[in-house]
């Protein structure tokens, strides 16, 4: 394992490249057209000649921007034409919400190709899982835990593995799973390749990659997308305490349609969601304890209408295709700025409008200051009387001083007036 590893920042895409310019499986490129695809992004143009050629590969590009494409189709390709073995590919995601994404496009491409592939996750019954794996399949996509627990139950061997993708790799380390990826690790032959997608590459991924890859190639494309500009930010500086009565209060004045708030755990998560049907709004709960048939319950009435508020973890952060969010409210501001971009990121899509307002409290400063540093610019207050007093620690280029942010609004919450 080397300790460096390359970054490969000439391989442009142009205007002119098409998916036919790469040696992928003909019968691969078939669904593509079909599906009106033709021109890869970038991630994909740099990610699939390298992953072709077999080498071990870190590619860093913004969540949606094609990575599944980017290391399944020179995948596939490469098991098309090798002899038929069981379990040769195997796919770990963060959520069972990703899982099933990609599980989706991999079953359309293996189709095509006359493989077999399942999908294994928990908050499902293992029948189906244990049926799919004892027939056999070329390509399985899995969260960690579950996993581990068909592997310990002796289900699952990766004798024949020759693929391992890691996917949001980032994710999954913010989200514990390092233990379980390294338990799985070590139970797969050292000889194989190894792709580890990720929107971040934070020390951490680092480390870990230089134990795991192979004199990896390292691709990138862009920074992490910033919110764009029809997204109004803004921040709202609460004490803990007075977080509830802020929130009902920006509700009744909000017109609002598909609104979600993000929450770190998932016992506040419960409670809000309590707190707000008893006030009458029309909220659903999703986070990682709920069964799979539970959370899928949340997003298809979330989706339809049925609720107009998901109050969620950032489980619904990334990877899910939520339309026509008309806000996003930080409850509790997240941890790190990426995890802010990802929340914002659910609003004001496909040209559309959207309020991303998050709550800061006093001892907050330093996350707030992360985030506003990563965007670029101070971001406007929300203010009342007897608002704590929040600075920006961050400052632009030639301010002199910490500054309380730009363009304040003033509102008066329910029953939070001036305190004595």
């Amino acid at each position: 394992m080397n300790e460096s590893t390359e970054t490969i920042d000439s391989i442009e895409p142009t205007l002119a490249q098409r998916f036919t310019d790469f040696d992928i499986d003909a019968r691969c490129l078939s669904v593509l057209d079909q599906q009106g695809i033709t021109v890869p992004t970038p991630i994909q143009a740099k990610a699939i000649p390298l992953a072709l050629q077999g080498r071990d590969l870190i590619a860093t590009a913004q969540t949606g921007t094609g990575k599944t494409l980017g290391f399944l189709l020179p995948s596939l390709t490469r098991l098309a034409r090798e002899p038929d073995e069981r379990n040769r590919m195997l796919i770990l995601l963060p959520t069972r919400e990703l899982c099933t994404q990609v599980a989706s496009i991999v079953e359309i491409h293996c189709k095509a190709l006359h493989l077999r592939s399942t999908v294994i996750y928990g908050g499902v019954g293992y029948g189906q899982q244990l049926d799919d794996l004892k027939h056999g399949v070329d390509v399985i996509v899995a969260t960690p835990g579950r996993l581990l627990d068909h592997m310990g139950q002796g289900a699952i061997r990766f004798n024949n593995l020759e693929v391992l993708v890691l996917d949001e790799a980032d994710r999954m380390l913010d989200m514990g799973f390092l233990p379980d990826i390294r338990r799985i690790i070590a139970k797969l032959p050292a000889q194989r390749q190894t792709l580890m997608f990720s929107a971040t590459f934070a020390p951490e991924l680092q480390r870990l990659s230089q134990r795991m890859l192979r004199d990896p190639e390292r691709v990138e494309v862009g920074m992490i997308a910033m919110p764009v500009e029809q997204v109004r930010q803004l921040i709202v500086p609460v004490r803990q305490e007075d977080k509830h009565a802020m929130l009902l209060s920006i509700l009744e004045e909000a017109e609002r349609h598909n609104m979600i708030i993000f929450l770190r755990t998932k016992s506040r998560t419960d409670r809000l969601g309590k707190l707000l049907k008893k006030q009458g709004y029309n909220a659903a709960v999703i986070h990682g304890d709920l069964s799979q048939q539970a959370r899928q319950k949340a997003l298809d009435g979330f989706r339809a209408n049925k609720y107009d508020v998901l109050v969620a973890t950032d489980v619904a952060a990334r990877g899910l295709d939520i339309e026509n969010i008309s806000h996003v409210i930080n409850f509790d501001i997240p941890e790190s700025a990426d995890d802010y971009v990802h929340r914002v990121g659910r609003t004001a899509r496909a040209g559309e409008d959207g309020d991303a307002i998050t709550f800061v409290c006093p001892n907050e400063s330093s996350a707030l200051s992360n985030i506003e540093k990563t965007v670029g610019r101070n971001l406007p207050r929300k203010e009342y009387e007897g608002a704590p007093n929040i600075l920006s620690l961050w400052k632009p280029a030639g301010a002199k001083r910490a500054v309380r942010g730009s363009g304040a609004k003033r509102i008066v919450p329910r029953g939070m007036g001036r305190r004595r």
